[in-house]
């Protein structure tokens, strides 16, 4: 008798629903890390497991290069994706490690889900912010993650570099919080979930119920952009926790999700100048601005469109557009 083929699971098989919306699932974990919670601040106590091709680690990745934080929360990179069922994020060892490096023998991320919580039967995703000393899992929402990077940690860094002593130039200004709090929930919805909600589809319907309210929001992001008070970026000259939320899903639109995500009415490079023109000067800034290029160096795009075409069931990766990122 022939047995039953079993299908491969990856991180976001089977997640569309019977009437083919992609609907994502919320994150398991959310602690903070405060002198007030289980978690105090601590240099080298925590550490952030990632993957360059997420777009929802790469912001976490971004926020803690901007903040200065590499000396005081390690990363850990997981580079691989198991196609086998169960098996999810693994450490492949081709860009990142063999294995753990905090934890010998570990080779699967979803064993540290199950040290966290025995019979852990949810999905195993990226980022994970990882406490060393109790050996748990503080948070793998990566909303909150940025959040916890933008001061949880500022004891540890120069005056200048602290949120506090920053003013207007804060990642999350005090006068703007209301502002980018309600601009971050739109931007979510319709444009970094947006692009799978797309992908995903699994009817016509589905998709074009995700596809045009994307594109209505990159034209109002664009409309924006333009308007006194904001430009070069979200909310004006400064950087906000705003930039770093719309940055990893514009940096991926052209050489991903158009091409492998099916979001095609239009291009970044071609069809939103100001949206590009605000995309390279984040991307290519290597000076105070980016605390040495930030955006740029925790950017891998040749990665990102290979997660993209292997999540998309394509058996080649798109070569174009060339180059990924045009210059200034």
């Amino acid at each position: 008798m022939a047995t039953e083929e079993k299908k491969p699971t990856d991180l976001f098989t089977n997640l569309a629903s019977p009437d083919g919306h992609f609907r994502r699932k919320p994150s398991t974990f959310r602690h903070t890390i405060s002198h007030d919670s289980p978690f105090p601040p601590e240099r080298g106590r925590y550490a952030l497991y990632f993957n360059y091709g997420c777009p929802w680690a790469h912001r976490t990745l971004i926020t803690r290069s901007l903040k200065g934080l590499e000396e005081v929360v390690e990363a850990v990179e997981v580079d691989g994706m198991d196609k086998a069922v169960g098996k999810g994020w693994f450490f492949e060892g081709t860009t990142g490690p063999t294995s753990d490096p905090l934890h010998e023998g570990v080779k699967y991320l979803r064993e540290l889900y199950e040290m966290a919580e025995p019979g852990f039967e949810g999905r195993v995703t990226v980022p994970v912010l990882w406490d060393k000393k109790t050996e748990t899992i503080v948070n793998n929402e990566s909303s909150e993650i940025i959040r916890i990077f933008c001061s949880a940690f500022d004891e540890f860094l120069p005056v200048e570099k602290r949120e506090v002593s920053k003013g207007a130039a804060a990642l999350l200004p005090s006068h703007l919080e209301k502002e980018i709090d309600e601009m971050n929930a739109w931007i979510y919805e319709t444009v970094n979930n947006g692009v799978y909600k797309a992908g995903f589809a699994t009817t016509q319907e589905a998709y074009e119920g995700a596809v045009y309210p994307l594109f209505e929001s990159l034209d109002r992001v664009e409309k924006i952009l333009g308007k006194e008070g904001h430009g070069p970026f979200l909310f004006g000259e400064h950087i906000t926790d705003a930039d770093i939320r719309l940055f990893t899903t514009i940096a991926r639109f052209d050489v991903g999700y158009y091409t492998m995500f099916k979001c095609n009415l239009k291009m970044i490079r071609h069809d939103y100048p100001r949206i590009h023109d605000w995309f390279r000067k984040l991307y290519w800034d290597e000076g105070d601005l980016t605390n040495g290029g930030a955006f740029r160096k925790t950017t891998n795009l040749e990665i990102s469109k290979r997660g993209y075409a292997g999540a998309a069931r394509m058996t080649v990766v798109p070569v174009g557009p060339v180059p990924d990122v045009l210059p200034l």
